[in-house]
């Protein structure tokens, strides 16, 4: 895809967010010319999709969105590392209490991709791009609407996931998938948040306040299984885009050892494990 191309499938992708929109319809929106062809190699790639909801076919439909949800975590460590290196080097605006944030959702996307690849989800791509380049670190509005970009796409797959695992007759895993889907959608509201504070406006000039603009998260996705041809299409999967997913050691490393240690609710809880007494925090 050439620079226009990826422009042209994250501005449709944006739109999507801010209006309803069948699947479909999301669909043919993002997927411009070649991106079809673009996604077509990662999806291959993907365990056999099967219908969670069929005897026997269970476990390749649970690793299927393991894998997509750990490829999409690695893609946010990625992200928001290279955004936090840049700030603390001084090319991106971004300090204080709201590079913290930025460092506590760099540590939480990490401990998500950590669980995904316990539970068995491999890795489609340790490499990623972003459509603005290096731009995307370096200035403070591209940050946060790519930003916003990614973490729309993530609400929606953790919101698709919780249906896929209820339809097969995990609600533990759909409290896990809800459980994520919250936390995504706070660093969505985080992100907007910074933005307000910094007076920035979206690039079709509409403002980011109120923070926390939506009253139920977006239905943009049917499935987990869409969500890869979305984001490759929107630029952020080609194999050569030069950002290699590097892990965040966020026990030993200074820069984000001091805010790790307060973050809570460190792995998952659900109402088979949480017993009486318990600490759902811990």
């Amino acid at each position: 895809m050439d620079e226009l191309s990826k422009q042209k499938a994250t501005e449709n992708l944006l739109r999507s967010f801010g209006a309803r929109r069948s699947r479909l319809s999301l669909l043919k929106g993002a997927l411009g010319a070649g991106a079809a062809i673009a996604g077509a190699g990662l999806l291959a790639n993907l365990p056999a999709h099967a219908d969670p909801a069929t005897t026997g076919t269970q476990e390749d439909a649970f690793t299927t969105i393991f894998t997509i949800a750990r490829t999409a975590e690695q893609l946010a460590v990625t992200f928001y590392s290279n955004g936090i290196a840049n700030a603390r080097a001084g090319r991106l605006n971004l300090g204080g209490i709201q590079l913290d944030n930025i460092i506590a959702a760099a540590i939480e996307e990490q401990i998500h991709q950590q669980f995904f690849a316990a539970a068995g989800g491999a890795s489609l791509a340790d490499t990623f791009s972003f459509p603005q380049g290096n731009r995307t670190f370096t200035d403070l509005g591209t940050f946060i609407e790519t930003q916003q970009t990614l973490e729309g796409v993530f609400d929606a797959a953790f919101i698709a996931a919780v249906f896929e695992f209820a339809q097969a007759g995990r609600p533990d895993l759909a409290q896990i998938a809800a459980e994520i889907a919250m936390v995504e959608s706070e660093h969505r509201a985080l992100g907007r948040n910074i933005a307000a504070e910094m007076r920035l406006v979206r690039p079709d000039g509409t403002s980011y306040s109120p923070a926390d603009n939506w009253a139920f998260g977006l239905l943009t996705l049917e499935a987990v299984g869409d969500a890869p041809a979305i984001v490759t299409a929107a630029g952020f999967l080609n194999p050569n885009g030069g950002y290699a997913y590097t892990p965040i050691d966020y026990v030993n490393d200074p820069i984000y050892s001091t805010i790790n240690r307060r973050i809570v609710s460190r792995a998952p809880i659900t109402s088979n494990t949480l017993e009486d007494g318990d600490d759902p925090s811990s």
